[in-house]
């Protein structure tokens, strides 16, 4: 899902631990907003755009992310890509427990593995320490002795520069060393024996260049799958029969739903905090099923996925929300109702959507505008009916983000114009984006005249 925030962040309400002055603290938060790339303050209430390995994590209704098993031994969670290298990545951390003096509450930079990375640590013993992690083998690059409690908040900073690596805690540098262990890799936080609460994490490029998603293809995307002569359906279906949901239905391999009808999550409304319909796990199939009204946060693809002939009767949130993986198929099927969009493509790829209808909606696709992690992504839309609906697509150009376009029919009021691909500058998470553009160019909006047909 695409967030709605409000357009401020929280401010950074730190406890100065002992040894650091408050114009220290200040001098180093002013650097860490240049040239942001990256940034979760969590008030959105999860943790999407997170990968989690180990410990039990939630985020709390003041917006901070908390680990709360004191008992696991290796708890994190990453964010970013493994592509990225010279970066500098800055958090508030509070330890809330320490299970012995060696247990830790910490940020991770450089994590080309979950076992693997740079780590700034405030241990049960009072210190802080910028370890390299590899394994089982735990290198000290540095410490200081900072009379460390739990209950505190922390500002923690790891700056990243070709082999130079660098910590510092509230302000001040504490350890500063030269360590070949990883050159790339993601951000995380990270908790060993101990609970802790996460908040205002920020990735820039002062620690010597920006970490940069990839680069943008040359060319599009193929229009594969190949597009088909089979035509939207002309009509919504009769369902079969209907069936109460109270949870959200994990999918994988293939659910056949016989055009039974789907219902009962969530309140039909527009929160971002609604559960999920069916959550499809990476190469699920979701066919022949019919979603009514309250349908929760639609369809969630955690992975590859394919959805064919599924029929949303009344979008609430979005229809679909495509999470994880590289390539999602769309095949037949229709949405009406929507009154932002219909497929949300908040991981990376392409999303492919044929022979499907569209009425009464905002977009039928946009690519995430300001989520956790900025992928280029693709949409290939061939074979489409639409029917009173603001836009088609919505794309982000500054990221190298396409849309193509083929055998569109635009059918409707002649006087509500229908926007083929709107084009936006994509932000880091907590901003909004912005509308730049709209219209074919041959770059990012492909499609001629004889692409699009009005009735």
């Amino acid at each position: 899902m695409q967030k709605r925030r409000p357009s401020g962040r929280r401010p950074l309400l730190l406890a100065v631990g002992a040894g650091v002055t408050v114009a220290a603290l200040a001098a180093g938060m002013t650097s860490a907003f240049a040239a942001t790339v990256f940034s979760d303050d969590f008030t959105d209430g999860d943790t999407s755009g997170w990968s989690k390995s180990g410990g039990t994590w939630a985020v709390d209704g003041s917006g901070v992310l908390n680990q709360s098993n004191a008992g696991s031994e290796l708890a994190r969670q990453f964010a970013g890509q493994t592509s990225w290298t010279n970066y500098s990545v800055q958090a508030r951390v509070r330890p809330t427990s320490f299970g012995s003096s060696s247990a830790l509450v910490g940020l991770a930079a450089r994590s080309s593995s979950s076992t693997r990375m740079y780590r700034l640590v405030l241990l049960g013993s009072g210190r802080a320490e910028l370890q390299a992690v590899n394994g089982s083998s735990v290198t000290a690059i540095g410490s200081a002795s900072l009379g460390i409690g739990t209950g505190n908040w922390y500002t923690l900073r790891i700056e990243t520069s070709g082999s130079t690596i660098r910590g510092f805690v509230n302000g001040t540098q504490i350890a500063s060393g030269s360590n070949s262990l990883a050159g790339a890799g993601r951000i995380g936080v990270v908790t060993a024996y101990a609970s802790g609460g996460f908040d205002d994490v920020v990735v820039d490029s002062s620690g010597g260049g920006t970490p940069t998603t990839p680069p943008p293809t040359t060319t599009p995307p193929p229009t594969t799958p190949p597009p088909t002569t089979t035509p939207p359906a002309a009509g919504w279906p009769t369902p079969t029969g209907s069936q109460k949901v109270d949870a959200t239905i994990a999918v994988s391999g293939t659910f056949d739903g016989g055009l039974k009808r789907y219902y009962g999550i969530g309140d039909g409304g527009q929160s971002e905090s609604q559960d999920p319909m069916f959550e499809l796990a990476a190469g699920a199939t979701l066919r022949n099923v019919i979603i009514g009204a309250p349908a929760g946060d639609g369809v969630h693809c955690e992975g590859n996925c394919t959805l064919i002939n599924v029929w949303w009767e009344d979008v609430g949130e979005d229809a679909a929300t495509f999470r994880g993986g590289t390539t999602y198929t769309v095949d037949g099927g229709g949405a009406r109702s929507a009154s932002d969009k219909v497929f949300q493509h908040n991981g990376s790829g392409t999303v492919y959507i044929k022979n499907f209808r569209v009425e009464n909606a905002g977009k039928l696709y946009r690519a995430c505008g300001n989520c956790s992690t900025s992928y280029q992504r693709h949409v290939v839309i061939d074979n489409v009916t639409v029917r009173n609906t603001d836009a088609i697509a919505g794309i982000n150009t500054n990221w190298g983000d396409t849309a193509r376009f083929s055998r569109i029919t635009i059918v409707g009021d002649p006087d509500r114009e229908t926007s083929i691909c709107v084009k936006y500058k994509g932000v880091p998470k907590g901003s909004e984006p912005t509308e730049i553009g709209e219209g074919a160019d041959g770059v990012n909006c492909l499609y001629s005249p004889s692409d699009i047909t009005y009735q």
